[in-house]
């Protein structure tokens, strides 16, 4: 429910983001197409009338000249010329201008004004103007407002000895005032008009990009609320090729690693089950024998023949020994499993070690009738590890070798050196395992039988493959039915260097 509702608020939210954007893009879209066809009328108006200025002089200026031999302007042909351009178009104003720019004299100007005299317009837009023959989009002075800039056509006359510049406003300011009411209104309908029709189709567009663009993500949503349902096993389909690839496939690799890891636990769970099963059963077996022989002790001690209470007291202390190594290989193991040891790795002689596990496992080998060869090369190198650790793994090995050998077999220990490495193996002539059971064996406390015979209840082994973890290497077994078993174990060769 969360998720929905978070998705459901990042819909909006990504809704709303785009409708915003398209809103200031349709303002933007406004003004620049307020701005752009303000300079198009302008651009267009100055290059439809770039010559009026000189067609007014060839025309007019033929028979008479606008400045008589006195320096008086004459008002009488400028007011014609006024005439004829309102009756084409009454937006454009006809000013006469002197070498400076001073403002002769205009029809749309109240020449009794003191400020009127005053007016002066630049003369470097009217010579760009007349240099480029009128086909740039140049501005120019407003004399009846300096501070603005209009478009204009400009032309300069020589006549009678006298001469000057015909300035015409293209655009003068009643036009303008006119212009700007009516422009202003449509404006305001083109910005409403085209923000209305833009924002419809935004809108229809929005929510069909967004539900398109949110489509892996509302799949993502999907296939988590399946996982919290308990769909351990739904996965996003081609996550790769998703366009939220890089969130799809971690979740696909989540999901993965959380069925892994509920698997796992439930895997622990039985084991652990297995192990309590396992521990109180062989917990309980030197108990009960402990327990009936000293019941029987105290019940018949005076009936006893001391041969008997001998044999009674033996089998209890056999018992006891039993049940005190295995509680020291629990209690070993326990702290292998939770990583209590660390490893002292340190330079030493295999050999050195070889010979001393040869040595004290003789005895027991003579007791079975057992034959235990040792077989390595001299000049066997250092190893570096750690030296108790190994030589509980090979006691644990040697144990193992020991007990499922037969009486008159044979058990080896072999060191081979090589370049980087030296192997060490612990062969016996036992019954061997059988190959599905080969995997089993470094379990804790699984047992695997072949046959008649109980081959392992122990955690000898799961003890050796905990110490090969520790030392970063791995414990391989060899072995076939009725051919004997051999372990094998390397250890990284000392640098000197």
């Amino acid at each position: 429910m969360n998720k929905a509702i978070l998705s459901n608020r990042l819909i909006r939210k990504l809704v709303f983001s785009f409708l915003t954007i398209l809103i200031l893009a349709g303002l933007g879209y406004t003004i620049a197409t307020i701005y752009l066809s303000n300079n198009y009328f302008y651009e267009t108006t100055q290059r439809l009338h770039a010559n009026l200025a000189q067609d007014l002089i060839d025309e007019k200026f033929v028979d008479e000249s606008p400045i008589d031999s006195s320096g008086t302007v004459n008002k009488a042909l400028f007011g014609d010329i006024m005439h004829d351009m309102m009756a084409v178009n009454r937006a454009i104003e006809v000013y006469l201008l002197d070498m400076n720019g001073n403002v002769q004299y205009s029809v749309v100007l109240d020449h009794d004004a003191p400020e009127t005299n005053q007016k002066q317009v630049a003369l470097a837009p009217i010579k760009e103007f007349i240099a480029s023959n009128g086909e740039g989009y140049i501005l120019g002075d407003d004399p009846k407002n300096i501070e603005n800039k209009q478009v204009f056509s400009a032309a300069k006359f020589q006549k009678g000895g006298k001469e000057g510049y015909i300035y015409i406003i293209l655009a003068g300011e009643e036009y303008l005032n006119t212009r700007e009411l009516l422009f202003g209104s449509y404006a305001l309908k083109l910005g409403l008009g085209t923000s209305l029709v833009t924002l419809l189709f935004a809108a229809l567009l929005g929510i069909l990009s967004v539900w398109y663009l949110t489509k892996n993500l509302r799949e993502l949503v999907y296939a988590a609320k399946r996982f919290q349902q308990g769909d351990l096993k739904y996965r996003i389909k081609n996550a790769e090729k998703s366009d939220l690839a890089g969130v799809t496939t971690t979740y696909n690799e989540m999901a993965d690693t959380i069925l892994h890891d509920i698997e796992r636990i439930k895997s622990l769970e039985d084991i652990r089950r297995e192990l309590i099963a396992n521990i109180s059963h062989d917990l309980r077996t030197p108990l009960a024998i402990i327990q009936g022989y000293i019941e029987t002790l105290q019940m018949k001690d005076a009936e006893l023949a001391p041969q008997q209470r001998a044999e009674y007291l033996n089998t209890i202390n056999a018992s006891g020994e039993r049940l005190a190594k295995l509680i020291s290989q629990l209690f070993e193991y326990s702290k292998l499993e939770a990583n209590q040891i660390e490893p002292q790795r340190e330079p030493f002689l295999i050999s050195e070690l070889a010979n001393d596990v040869h040595r004290n496992y003789q005895v027991l080998a003579q007791q079975k009738n057992i034959n235990l060869k040792l077989e390595m090369v001299e000049g066997i190198p250092l190893v570096f590890a750690d030296i108790s650790l190994v030589e509980r793994a090979i006691q644990n090995l040697m144990d193992n070798a020991l007990k499922f050998t037969p009486e008159n077999g044979e058990v080896i220990v072999r060191i081979v050196p090589n370049k980087q490495n030296v192997e060490i193996t612990i062969k016996d002539s036992g019954p061997g395992i059988q190959q599905e059971n080969q995997a089993l064996i470094f379990e804790r406390y699984r047992q695997t039988k072949t046959g008649q015979q109980k081959e392992g209840a122990g955690l000898g082994l799961a003890i050796v493959k905990k110490i090969m973890e520790l030392h970063n290497a791995s414990i391989k077994v060899l072995s076939k039915p009725n051919e004997g078993t051999a372990f094998s174990f390397n250890l990284p060769v000392y640098d000197l260097a």
